[in-house]
């Protein structure tokens, strides 16, 4: 029985279906989504921005609170709670170093900009193959 379930959301419409599916198969689940602020590099222009700021917990927790919030609105849509956590990091890492604590992982699959999925790479794929629980991917 699935009992925990780890939804890595960024702003793009197909992590909200990915929530929407979790929410719709694993009803009883408890559910985290995880939003990764990822690490400064040339190619990600936010993530340079926050690395800037005096406070980067802060920063990370304002970019994320967007995301979050739609988290929260799409659960109460299903008269549903989920968890929300905030991290900082390269995204396929940060999301392989936490699902071991959970029973399985819904991504969806892809997300952010195209200049994100040519030179970052495919995080739904990276965790797809790496990871050590189950993984359904939602298009």
């Amino acid at each position: 029985m699935i009992s925990q379930v780890l939804v890595p959301m960024d702003d793009s419409e197909m992590a909200e279906h990915a929530l929407e599916y979790a929410l719709e198969a694993h009803p009883d689940a408890e559910i985290t989504v995880l939003h990764v602020v990822g690490e400064p590099s040339p190619m990600m222009g936010k993530a340079v921005g926050l690395a800037l700021e005096d406070d980067i917990e802060e920063a990370a927790e304002q970019h994320a609170s967007k995301v979050l919030g739609r988290a929260r609105s799409v659960a109460e849509s299903y008269d549903a709670t989920v968890d929300t956590t905030v991290a900082w990091g390269s995204p396929a890492r940060v999301i392989l170093d936490r699902v071991e604590d959970f029973d399985t992982v819904v991504i969806g699959s892809h997300g952010g900009s195209l200049v994100d999925r040519l030179f970052v790479g495919d995080v739904a794929e990276r965790i797809f193959h790496r990871s050590p629980v189950p993984v359904t991917v939602v298009r």
